[in-house]
């Protein structure tokens, strides 16, 4: 099993920046890819950005293309998400997941929350006009 703990979560102001770290431990040595996702208050999970682990290749929602960068440490076991430009609805609990029992690569699978078998506990992130 995988344990991520997200960290960097904050209070910022429009068009602010903010860096989220995922660090995972535990049963590491497998790792297909790793996302970040979000979830607004009274909304469904949904995706913002995902990376392959073997190759870095990387994947992004429409809504973030170009403000938000994804990457990872692979000496530190961590991923980053790197969110420039926040707007206010940007703002909700950002969920980093983690993936170990197939491997895919295209943008529909990476995108999918059941697509992780483990995910941390959240940060909040919270954008103000």
């Amino acid at each position: 099993q995988v344990q991520l703990v997200e960290s960097g979560g904050g209070l910022v102001q429009a068009g602010g920046s903010l860096r989220l770290s995922c660090a995972a431990s535990g049963r590491t040595f497998i790792r297909y890819r790793m996302g970040w996702f979000r979830q607004a208050a009274g909304k469904e999970r949904e995706f913002v950005a995902a990376i392959s682990w073997s190759n870095g290749v990387t994947h992004y929602a429409g809504s973030v293309k170009g403000r938000f960068t994804i990457s990872r440490d692979n000496a530190k076991n961590t991923v980053y998400l790197q969110m420039n430009m926040l707007k206010p609805e940007d703002t909700a609990v950002y969920y980093c997941g983690s993936d170990a029992r197939y491997y895919c690569a295209g943008s529909v699978c990476m995108a999918k929350p059941g697509n992780y078998g483990d995910w941390g506990h959240g940060t909040q992130v919270t954008v103000s006009s």
